[in-house]
């Protein structure tokens, strides 16, 4: 439990933020509420009794700010392009753990690319992509491997019944496409590879009670990044199921609507990992509601988990690599069900 301990959480008013404050509430501790529009902060500090320090990612002195005292910082807010940087900038000079919830791959590329040997010169924790995707992806094809130190293929499917994205992530995506051209992204022969050519559609076989769906192919999300960065798979894949695809690509597809108490949407999920080595396959499968929602227990876990030590290294690290996955995944069995086996 948080015992009381402050976390900033930069973007706290966002869509994701507030699912992630009320989990940090939840776990004991005490959220600051900070980001960019001040008004807002207002209305969210007086509606919750918490402090609110209004921070720009240009002023790095708003951000020492919002930062001072905290125990460690959690970076709500995209386009990641914009904001992570400067945020790991400020939880460095707070000599704090940085941990986000960052889906754009270019974004994740460049924390670990910057980052790495400062955060591990100076004994510091970031976190990128703690989050349904990269987050969630990671920690199942890491329990997946189980034993295995290396395989040939690892395929992430995710089984969406839809997706209706948040302003936040529509704003992320069009960052994204700005940044590879509007090109397409895959990771295939341990490394990344942009294209011009639509992506394949197939079939994939998600376990009952899903069954058999459309998806498209290496419609690909921030596992290309965690996965890697830890794990020797020189191919892997990420699929969407038609519907979900659909309703990111649609302008006007609706925003995710509260159908419980919890603030969650009706959206549910499947996500089934399968990683292969030579004729040996192992599985493991995540099911859940509310892929945004979901990223709250995900992200605070991991706060937890560093604060209490329960950590297995220093600098940027991947979920799969810096948790014990099987352990972690366990620990959000009231969230999410999982389970994985290998052959």
């Amino acid at each position: 439990m948080g015992t009381g301990q402050t976390v900033a959480v930069f973007g706290a008013y966002g869509h994701t933020g507030r699912f992630v404050v009320a989990r940090l509430l939840e776990r004991g501790f005490v959220p600051i509420l900070s980001g960019r529009d001040a008004d807002k902060l207002k209305v969210q500090a007086y509606e919750s009794g918490l402090d609110a320090r209004p921070a720009s990612v240009d002023d790095p002195a708003s951000l020492d700010r919002a930062l001072a005292g905290a125990a460690a910082v959690i970076n709500c807010a995209g386009p990641f392009a914009t904001t992570a940087t400067p945020v790991i900038e400020a939880a460095l000079r707070a000599g704090i753990p940085y941990v986000d919830v960052a889906a754009e791959i270019e974004a994740n590329v460049d924390t670990f690319t910057h980052f790495s040997e400062r955060a591990r010169a100076a004994g510091a924790v970031i976190v990128p992509a703690m989050a349904f995707y990269g987050g969630l992806g990671d920690l199942l094809t890491t329990a997946a491997m189980g034993d295995w130190t290396t395989a040939d293929e690892a395929h992430i499917a995710y089984g969406l019944n839809s997706w209706h994205p948040t302003a936040g992530t529509r704003a992320a995506g069009v960052v994204s496409r700005q940044r590879r051209d509007g090109r397409r992204v895959r990771y295939t022969n341990g490394q990344l590879e942009y294209r011009d050519d639509e992506p394949p559609t197939l079939e994939w076989p998600f376990p009952d009670p899903m069954g058999a769906r459309t998806v498209i192919g290496e419609f690909t999300m921030a596992d290309v990044v965690t996965v890697p960065s830890h794990l020797s798979i020189p191919e892997v894949r990420t699929y969407m199921t038609v519907e979900a695809a659909r309703d990111i690509s649609t302008p006007d597809a609706p925003t995710p609507a509260a159908v419980d108490e919890d603030g969650r949407s009706a959206q549910t999920f499947v996500v089934d990992v399968v990683v292969r080595s030579g004729d040996r396959e192992r599985r493991a499968v995540a099911r859940g509601q509310d892929i945004y929602a979901v990223t709250a227990p995900l992200v605070v876990e991991a706060v937890d988990r560093i604060l209490t030590g329960r950590t297995r290294t220093v600098g940027v690290a991947s979920a799969g690599e810096i948790f014990d996955a099987p352990d972690f995944l366990r620990a959000l069995s009231p969230h999410i069900s999982t389970h994985h086996s290998g052959t």
